[in-house]
């Protein structure tokens, strides 16, 4: 059961990257140079073809019909003790062989000798009429009617042969690899850097330590990474700026909460009890939303460490008097690198808001994934993002009786997208929410 699904576990993986690969910009310019550069070659194998390939053909085909025809005339010409000496000279020089006396061999397969067929056609012409080819396992035999003879001329059946099949294929193998390698380049050239802004946009959280992309390369993507670079910059220090105004607000709005407390504990017991309840309830709240504004300030600045997850897991449950049963599947053997105090604020908050609103809380990790579920009343599907928004609340499944500054799940998204991680709403296996947060 583990191999299967280890199986198809691979497999969707193979899937998601063969769907990257065929969505990303290197494929698909080097989709659209490859196929014109084809479309180039077969226009120009086509021309060299019919504009040099195919004269040059009939051009050597031609010259070979006539050499056929003037050995055969002079052969008639010479006297008979003669024409001996002179099949000698042709079958040393030219590679000729003359016979008076015609014998029968296989006719020729034109379709795999097409300068044959040239010369054929040739020959007919000359003669106005059909000339017979013939062939044996070494020379092709012309048949030519002169004087009163048929003389069989054999000749070697590749001699001059111009092969325009491989002349097709070495052009359309050359052209197209020349073609191919040289928009390779240029897509490299072109698309890497894009590839590269496109990954420091994904990865880019706001913070100042960002690493800004090389302003290199042609003039287009010189200004595109130096507007970048600027942006990034520009954001990152506008947010470094809110969240250290949030951080200075919250912590000054302390001291003169602390002194309305003391207010409120000083007052004459005259007072009506009713009216001291609603005082120290809104100074609650008051207190409540300021802690949230810190905890938000303090979590985005938190530098990394090294931390093993299931222990540091285990930890932030038994903070809680009532245990939470913790299943553990494929949890990490080596330490995790993360932000150990936004984190233990991730689940809390988590955590907290599942007790809230479900009866039965469980945690589950699998992998670098946290699940919490719960056995509440759920989220609808189309507010399984709004929720995140800061004071959103459920009619269905919250209300004022419930507590809270309606700055949770805030919290959790902020802190999840500073640090790069995914949080995910999604429905229990048996009903409730299950919260999925991937590290």
């Amino acid at each position: 059961m583990a191999g299967a699904k280890l199986q198809l576990g691979a497999a969707e993986v193979a899937k998601r990257l063969r769907n990257l690969w065929a969505n990303s910009l290197l494929f698909r310019t080097n989709l659209t140079l490859g196929v014109s550069s084809l479309v180039i070659v077969a226009i120009a194998v086509a021309a060299v073809q019919y504009f040099v390939v195919q004269p040059i053909a009939e051009r050597s085909a031609d010259d070979e019909a006539a050499l056929l025809v003037l050995s055969a005339q002079t052969w008639v010409e010479l006297p008979p003790e003669a024409r001996r000496y002179f099949e000698l000279e042709l079958a040393e020089n030219h590679d000729l062989i003359i016979s008076a006396v015609p014998e029968r061999y296989d006719p020729v397969a034109y379709g795999d000798a097409p300068f044959l067929a040239l010369v054929e056609e040739k020959l007919s012409e000359r003669f106005d009429g059909p000339v017979e080819m013939s062939r044996t396992e070494e020379l092709t035999w012309a048949t030519l009617p002169i004087a009163g003879y048929e003389l069989q001329i054999g000749f070697s059946p590749t001699r001059r042969d111009v092969q325009t099949t491989y002349v097709g294929i070495v052009i359309a193998g050359a052209g197209a690899a020349v073609v191919f390698i040289t928009s390779l380049f240029i897509a490299l050239r072109i698309t890497r850097p894009l590839v590269q802004a496109a990954e420091r946009a994904e990865t880019f959280r706001g913070g100042l330590n960002f690493d800004p992309l090389p302003e290199e390369g042609p003039r287009e993507l010189v200004v595109l990474a130096r507007n970048f670079n600027t942006m990034a910059r520009e954001i990152s220090a506008l947010l470094s700026n809110r969240t250290t105004l949030l951080a200075g607000i919250s912590h000054d709005l302390k001291t003169p909460l602390t002194r309305m407390r003391l207010a409120v504990e000083l007052l004459p017991d005259d007072v009506d009890p009713g009216l001291i309840e609603r005082f120290e309830h809104n100074l609650e709240s008051m207190d409540e939303l300021i802690t949230d504004a810190l905890k938000l300030s303090s979590g985005t600045h938190e530098a990394e460490q090294e931390i093993d997850l299931q222990p540091f897991v285990e930890s932030v449950l038994a903070s809680y008097a009532t245990p939470m049963p913790l299943e553990c599947r494929d949890c990490p053997t080596q330490p995790v690198r993360l932000a150990p105090g936004a984190l233990r604020r991730v689940l809390t908050n988590l955590l907290t808001n599942a007790r809230q609103h479900g009866k039965e809380v469980r945690v589950e990790v699998h992998g670098r994934e946290i699940h919490v579920l719960d056995s509440g009343p759920g989220i609808p599907l189309e507010h399984r993002e709004a929720v995140f928004q800061p004071f959103f609340r459920l009619d269905s499944s919250r209300s004022a009786a419930t507590g809270g500054s309606g700055l949770g799940l805030a919290i959790v998204h902020q802190l999840c997208q500073t640090h790069g991680w995914r949080i995910e709403i999604g429905a229990g296996r048996g009903g409730g929410t299950d919260v999925c947060l991937e590290i």
